[in-house]
């Protein structure tokens, strides 16, 4: 059995891609451009936003610099936030489950800490977590491995006893590439085939993790 299991946090334990979504919707459309869910999922879902605004800004020529689009995002989202977000399926009863087998569990996200810690609080499964690594805590973020040698070294276990659960290309990159099992969860966008083959498995939720770690950990 693995000592610890590492979450990345939007598209994986939360449903937060579709609320990505519509921001850069509402960004775009306040200067005439649309963008369809399809387009989202292949140009912009899994990465940092800093990528996705460059992005953006530079394919749409928007009239702002990097700074103002991302002051402006972070506007957006707190409309949307305070609606709340909600988890994925099967999260609760995986945290509860190794929780139970005493198994460390860790969060390692490009997300801000306030925005990643008022989510999982209003869920109330914040508690599960033994430690956090932050996109600002490394140096590199996704593809690069950083974030999950961190999480590692906060978990104080080795690479080869720690599983992380992704949903990203780059985030499935970043484990990989970190030597750490890594389990491919898909959220808005399949990731490609040589991503998947990083990967231990693909499951198709969250529901399915307890049944890989009674059978094959």
């Amino acid at each position: 059995m693995k000592k610890a299991v590492i979450f990345d946090l939007d598209g994986l334990l939360i449903d937060s891609e579709i609320i990505s979504y519509q921001i850069y919707c509402d960004i775009l459309g306040k200067y005439g451009h649309s963008l369809t869910i399809e387009e989202y999922a292949h140009t912009l879902s899994g990465k940092t936003a800093v990528v996705n605004m460059k992005n953006v800004i530079a394919s749409y020529r928007l009239p702002f610099t990097l700074e103002e689009a991302l002051a402006f995002e972070e506007e957006i989202e707190k409309g949307y936030l305070e609606k709340g977000v909600a988890l994925k399926p099967g999260v609760r009863e995986l945290l509860q489950y190794l929780k139970e087998h005493q198994i460390k569990m860790l969060l390692a996200s490009s997300s801000l800490k306030d925005r990643a810690m008022g989510i999982l609080a209003e869920n109330k499964v914040d508690h599960y977590f033994d430690a956090m690594v932050f996109g600002p805590e490394v140096e590199r973020g996704k593809p690069f491995p950083d974030i999950f040698l961190k999480a590692c070294e906060k978990a104080g276990e080795d690479a080869n006893d720690c599983l992380v659960l992704e949903d990203s290309e780059a985030g499935i990159q970043a484990a990989h590439s970190a030597g750490i099992d890594v389990i491919c969860i898909p959220d808005m966008k399949q990731p490609g085939e040589e991503f998947k083959k990083m990967a231990v498995c693909t499951l198709p939720s969250l529901e399915d993790v307890i049944g890989y770690l009674k059978s094959c950990c």
